[in-house]
């Protein structure tokens, strides 16, 4: 077996387009075209595009489809309306997160789960695992799939010329089948950039069509594509967290302030029931770290790994970090103790190579795009 990087659908799209591309989870993706700077504000004020093809899905069917998603993830999936989607995880017994999900309910009986491309076995082999003694069947649609996203404030309207969905009635965190420039889609309002947008599902023999029909309907509005770098920034500054950064096998959803995604109300026992049930009470009464926004007073970017320190002493751990371009100052995620977490807390800085920068602490997200 060949241990090289896979390559997406439209790989030979990215080089022709002169990207720069690098190994990400197992895969050659494109991390810029040109400047990821422009990348990321033609996000935010106009269109992008983003070939998200290393995502990993899979696919559950059968009668008690529901029931198993229910048992094996957090969430109550069972109780989600054909045709719409829900952002959930999939944790060990222990509590802790092997991934975070998004969960879409196409028919009564049929769920195609997405997975983070890092940990699609993990969560193929858990989910296979747990299916037994339900009536339902668990299938790896890895290959089944290619998925391109356009995101940004224009992007209804780039989506628009090319389809004849029912664009103003899909709502966020929604999908239906339709036709996208003359070949079959699951098209979903979800996205991972803070920005109204949609991710397509299409067959890998139809990507590099779309993608093209994509770029030339978005001319007008301004669309670009954009890389890997350019999504990260845009997730930093909505403050939508990253497995292997903000979460972790060894952190729980009520560690990460996520503790709304657990359903302890839905029927039956579900994996990892106790140790959760512990973790909210342990939350509720003594909160461990707390996942808060950091904003840097000078220029120096806070990165992943980095110390967040008080009073000469260590009170937390960078998560993420990157320079802002909406805000135009570097920007990260810590978990920090508790007694430092408040908004406005004065005193908090961050070890950068042996002088401590003073941050800000900051309500997350750090921008919020309106309505």
């Amino acid at each position: 077996m060949s241990d090289s990087p896979r390559r997406t659908p439209l790989d030979a799209v990215h080089r022709a387009l002169g990207a720069t591309m690098t190994d990400f989870a197992g895969w050659e993706m494109p991390l810029r075209y040109g400047s990821e700077r422009d990348e990321h504000n033609a996000v935010r004020t106009r269109a992008g595009l983003f070939d998200l093809s290393h995502m990993g899905e899979i696919t559950v069917t059968g009668p008690q489809a529901g029931e198993l998603l229910d048992h094996a993830l957090v969430g109550h999936l069972s109780a989600v309306p054909a045709g719409r989607a829900r952002y959930t995880m999939i944790c060990g017994e222990d509590g802790g997160i092997l991934d975070d999900l998004i969960v879409y309910r196409l028919e009564t009986e049929r769920y195609l789960v997405v997975a983070n491309a890092a940990n699609a076995q993990v969560v193929l082999d858990a989910l296979t695992e747990r299916s037994g003694g339900f009536d339902a069947a668990v299938r790896d649609d890895r290959d089944a799939y290619a998925l391109l996203a356009v995101q940004g404030p224009a992007s209804p309207g780039v989506l628009a010329e090319v389809t004849d969905a029912d664009l103003d009635g899909l709502k966020y965190y929604a999908g239906l089948p339709g036709t996208v420039a003359g070949v079959p889609a699951l098209i979903a309002r979800t996205g991972y950039t803070g920005e109204d947008g949609f991710e397509l599902f299409v067959s890998p023999g139809d990507a590099e069509t779309l993608w093209r029909a994509l770029t030339e309907a978005g001319t007008e509005a301004g669309l670009v594509p954009c890389g890997l770098s350019c999504r990260d920034t845009l997730r930093l500054e909505a403050g939508m967290p990253l497995y292997g950064h903000e979460l972790t096998r060894g952190t729980t959803p009520f560690d990460a302030g996520l503790g709304r995604v657990v359903k302890f109300d839905k029927p039956g026992d579900f994996v990892g029931r106790k140790a959760l049930e512990d973790a909210a009470r342990r939350a509720a009464e003594n909160p461990p770290r707390t996942l808060v926004g950091l904003v840097a007073r000078g220029r120096r970017v806070p990165r992943a790994g980095y110390a967040v320190v008080a009073d000469g002493a260590v009170i937390g751990e960078v998560t993420s970090g990157a320079p802002s371009p909406t805000l135009g100052k570097p920007i990260a995620m810590a978990y920090v103790d508790a007694a430092h977490a408040a908004p406005g807390g004065e005193g908090v800085s961050v070890d950068i190579r042996g002088t401590h920068e003073p941050c800000e602490v900051v309500a997350l997200p750090f921008y919020r795009r309106g309505r």
